[in-house]
C-alpha cells in the first residue's frame, strides 16, 4: 500500500548519465549509455509507491566529464519544471565522481522549497549487488516528501540523506563514501519513508540572473616543503582556492606569493583535512591564519576546498564584489551569522 505521505505525489528525475547508466561495451569496460528513462524503469517497487514520475534525459556523461555550463543548464531546467505546482520535487542522477560539488552548485543555485535530490551509484548495473535501483527509488521518495521542504539540496545514496553542503565522497570504491564530516547526515530512508535526525535551520542561495562566464577558479593544495611552483598559473585564474594545512597554514616563504596573488584577485583558505573549521585568530606565525588573514585571505570556514571552489566561482559568476564574496564565505562557512549572507535566503522550515 503506498504511503500516504507519497500517493498522489509527483517528482521529475532528470538523468546525467555516470557508473548507474553504465553497461558494457563492445571494446570492455562499462560506459554510460542506459536512458533516464531505462534507469527509472528498471527500479522494483517504485509502481508501489503511489508517486508519479516524469523523466528527462538531460546528459550521458560520466561524472567527470560533466562541466559548470551541463550544471547551469541543469539548474535553469530544474527551476521551470518545479514552477509547475504540480511538481513535488526532483532527482538527478549522475556519476559519484563529482557528486560533492554538483550537488553544492546545485543547492546555491535551487531558490524553490521542493527537494532536489541528487543519487548515483558505486556499482554499475552489470555487477551483482548494484546499488543504482535503490538509489534511485530512495531519492524518489526522499523528493516527493513534504518533510523535506525547505531544506534545499540533497544527496542520497545508501538509504541516507545528506546535506549537499556537507557531503563529500570518503572513498574510491565503498557503497557508503557519501559522509557528512561537520554535523553528521540529516536523516535515512527506513522501510521506504524518509525519517529526519535533524534539519538545516537556514540556506544559503545566489539569486538567479546574468551571468559571468569563462571564470576560472584555481584549488591549490598546499604540501610539505611547498615552495608555491603549482601556483604558476594563478594570473590567469580569477579565483583561487588554497587547500592549507590544519587550520589554515602555509609555509611561511609562501606569504609574499600569496598576498600577491590576492591583491589581484579573491583567494580563499581553506583546510585540506576536509572537515573542521579554519581559524582566524589563534596562530600568529609567518603563515599562520592569521598571518593570511592579514595579507587579504579570506576564510573558508566549515567549507572544505572543493566546496569553496564551488561557491567562489558561483560568485565570480554573479560579477561579485570582493567585499560581497568575503561575506559570504563567513556566513556560508559559519564564521558569521547566516543572516549576514549578502542575499535574502529562502526559508528554512523548521516542522515537517
Amino acid at each position: 500500500m503506498p504511503d500516504a505521505q507519497q500517493a498522489n505525489r509527483r517528482v521529475v528525475v532528470f538523468g546525467l548519465g555516470g557508473t548507474i547508466a553504465m553497461t558494457s561495451s563492445d571494446t570492455g569496460g562499462v560506459v554510460p549509455a542506459l536512458s533516464a528513462e531505462q534507469l527509472v524503469a528498471a527500479v522494483p517497487g517504485l509502481a508501489d509507491t503511489g508517486i508519479t514520475v516524469d523523466v528527462v534525459d538531460f546528459r550521458r556523461k560520466p561524472g567527470a566529464s560533466l562541466t559548470f555550463d551541463d550544471l547551469t543548464e541543469l539548474a535553469d531546467a530544474i527551476t521551470t519544471r518545479l514552477a509547475d505546482s504540480d511538481v513535488d520535487g526532483a532527482v538527478v542522477t549522475q556519476g559519484t565522481d563529482t557528486i560533492e560539488e554538483t550537488a553544492y552548485l546545485l543547492d546555491l543555485l535551487h531558490q524553490g522549497p521542493q527537494p532536489l535530490v541528487v543519487t548515483g551509484a558505486m556499482r554499475n548495473p552489470t555487477l551483482a549487488g548494484a546499488d543504482g535501483p535503490a538509489n534511485v527509488l530512495a531519492a524518489i521518495q526522499v523528493a516527493a516528501s513534504p518533510e523535506l521542504r525547505g531544506q534545499g539540496c540533497l544527496v542520497v545514496l545508501a538509504d541516507e540523506i545528506h546535506a549537499a553542503r556537507r557531503v563529500r565522497k570518503t572513498h574510491s570504491t565503498s557503497g557508503a563514501t557519501f559522509q557528512s564530516l561537520n554535523g553528521g547526515p540529516l536523516g535515512a530512508v527506513l522501510e521506504g519513508r524518509p525519517r529526519l535526525h535533524n534539519r538545516l535551520a537556514d540556506r544559503t542561495t545566489v539569486p538567479a540572473g546574468p551571468r559571468m562566464p569563462g571564470k576560472r577558479v584555481g584549488l591549490a593544495t598546499i604540501s610539505l616543503g611547498d615552495d608555491g611552483t603549482m601556483m604558476a598559473a594563478a594570473d590567469r585564474l580569477d579565483g583561487l582556492v588554497v587547500a592549507a594545512f590544519g587550520v589554515g597554514h602555509v609555509p611561511a616563504d609562501l606569504v609574499p606569493l600569496l598576498a600577491k596573488i590576492a591583491d589581484r584577485i579573491p583567494v580563499v583558505l581553506a583546510s585540506r583535512t576536509g572537515s573542521g573549521s579554519t581559524l582566524r585568530s589563534t596562530y600568529a606565525f609567518p603563515g599562520s591564519e592569521r598571518d593570511l588573514l592579514d595579507h587579504g585571505l579570506i576564510g573558508a570556514g566549515f567549507l572544505d576546498p572543493l566546496k569553496s571552489r564551488i561557491l567562489l566561482h558561483t560568485l565570480l559568476t554573479a560579477d561579485t564584489d570582493r567585499a560581497t564574496i568575503a561575506a559570504a564565505f563567513d556566513a556560508a562557512g559559519g564564521h558569521a551569522h547566516p543572516s549576514t549572507w549578502p542575499w535574502s535566503a529562502p526559508t528554512v522550515s523548521q516542522e515537517p
